[in-house]
């Protein structure tokens, strides 16, 4: 932002030179070529004068005299010819004219004065010729030329130009030194606000205060904006303490009396008679489905307090994972595998890939029919690691893939097998908070495919050769 900020302070002092330089430089050397112009047309005219008796009488011995003295002094090349464009006089030997030379002439010869010259550019090397018809009694008999160099007038322009680019630079170098420091200074709590956002983040995670970003400097207004975020950073932490102390609180007082209702219900198994008997069942499964949303809910707010804080080895935490749950999966007539590539490691919140794959794990172990199968698969994909727990269960329709991840969500033809409707949930908030990402397939040949993509450890920064 700060480069971007003095690229436009620079864009702008440097239009504004422009802007001032350039209609000088242009007046400047616009007036040097009205003059150049009004002088040689000035000449031009008295030596299409004084050759009206040479003409008269053919006699241009003494005007040749006069044309070689004023190129002698002034160096400009001066012809008189006749109506035929014959040469009766130069100051110079033959006349070598352009063709916008010889258009100037012909306008002489039709009795017409010169037109002013166009902008001269610098490199623009062409002679400046002027022609003025020589009249004898109201007749053209002829034309006085004058072939006037430019180069003093184009090196005129060239210093002129010169010292607008040389004011040019030294506005850009002076406006540079200038804007460095101004720009630093409004950009500071900028600046601050960015590393601040980081800081306020890893603070909210690990539970400790922010620093504050507000340090005093910057303009009011940006100012005001520190004071206003070190305010909303502190009113954040302090929501998300209390919602932990929430959760630590309810995990304690709801966790106690869930278990002493569940104790007295069991005490009465055998007890209960009659009708009765069918709501004692229910109230024992309404206490155990309580439990487990109780659970599913702990669980969910601790993976929301976690942060991505080291490189995992992905083996060891899904051999980990694999071998606690193939005892139940085979106790349910269930295959549990594990596939795909070795040796891999990722980036993930402690205790994160353990956290997705017991999720995972217990869906497809719910919801796998005996005798079906379960895959665990690690891949490496450009730079991430893929984890993908494949069952054979009944799946989950497409329309519903992409609200399976939502709290509480069960599928309409699930809704009689046990669960909260969580795992799905923390298994995706888990893999989010590590900088990845949970999504769900319904493969060709049925089952469902719910994929964690992780991403791969920090590349290890370059050695640097000694100086």
């Amino acid at each position: 932002m700060r480069s971007r900020l003095l690229v436009t302070v620079l864009v702008l002092m440097g239009l504004l030179a422009a802007g001032l330089g350039v209609p000088l430089a242009l007046a400047d050397t616009r007036s040097a070529q009205q003059e150049l112009f009004t002088d040689r047309l000035t000449d031009t005219i008295f030596f299409a004068s004084i050759a009206q008796r040479p003409i008269t009488e053919a006699d241009a011995s003494g005007l040749a005299a006069e044309l070689a003295r004023y190129q002698e002094v002034y160096g400009v090349q001066v012809a008189v010819l006749d109506r035929t464009r014959r040469l009766l006089a130069s100051s110079g030997g033959a006349l070598d004219l352009d063709e916008n030379g010889r258009e100037r002439v012909g306008l002489a010869l039709a009795n017409r004065r010169s037109e002013p010259y166009p902008y001269l550019l610098p490199w623009d090397e062409r002679p400046v010729v002027l022609a003025e018809p020589v009249l004898v009694d109201g007749e053209v008999r002829g034309a006085a030329v004058t072939v006037s160099p430019t180069g003093a007038l184009r090196a005129q322009e060239l210093r002129v130009w010169g010292i607008v680019a040389g004011a040019f630079l030294l506005a850009l170098v002076a406006g540079t030194l200038v804007a460095l420091p101004v720009v630093r200074w409004i950009l500071r709590p900028v600046r601050r606000l960015d590393e601040g956002t980081h800081r306020v983040a890893g603070a909210v995670l690990a539970g400790k205060p922010a620093d504050p970003v507000a340090d005093g400097s910057g303009p009011p207004e940006l100012r005001r904006l520190t004071t206003s975020f070190d305010e909303m950073a502190e009113t954040v932490i302090q929501a998300l303490s209390a919602q932990r102390a929430f959760v630590a609180d309810a995990s304690h007082q709801l966790r106690n009396p869930l278990t002493a209702l569940r104790l007295r219900l069991s005490n009465l198994d055998g007890h209960v008679a009659g009708p009765a008997a069918e709501d004692h069942v229910a109230a024992m499964e309404e206490t155990e489905r309580l439990s487990a949303v109780l659970d599913g809910l702990l669980a969910l707010a601790r993976a929301e307090r976690v942060s991505v804080s080291e490189t995992v080895d992905v083996d060891t935490a899904v051999d980990d994972r694999v071998d606690a749950w193939r005892p139940l999966a085979e106790h349910t007539g269930l295959a549990l595998r594990r596939t795909g590539s070795r040796g891999l490691a990722a980036r993930a919140p402690v205790g994160g890939i353990e956290t997705v794959l017991d999720a995972l794990l217990d869906n497809a172990v719910k919801f796998t029919p005996p005798g079906g199968r379960i895959d665990v698969a690690v891949l490496g994909i450009d730079g991430a690691v893929e984890i993908g727990v494949r069952d054979t269960g009944p799946g989950i329709a497409a329309d519903d893939l992409d609200r399976a991840t939502d709290r509480f969500w069960r599928a309409p033809d699930q809704s009689n097998v046990e669960g909260s409707g969580l795992g799905l949930a923390i298994a995706a908030r888990t893999a989010e908070l590590a900088g990845g990402t949970l999504r769900l397939e319904s493969p060709s040949d049925g089952g469902l495919r719910v994929v964690a993509s992780l991403p791969g450890p920090e590349p290890a920064p370059s050695a640097q050769a000694p100086s």
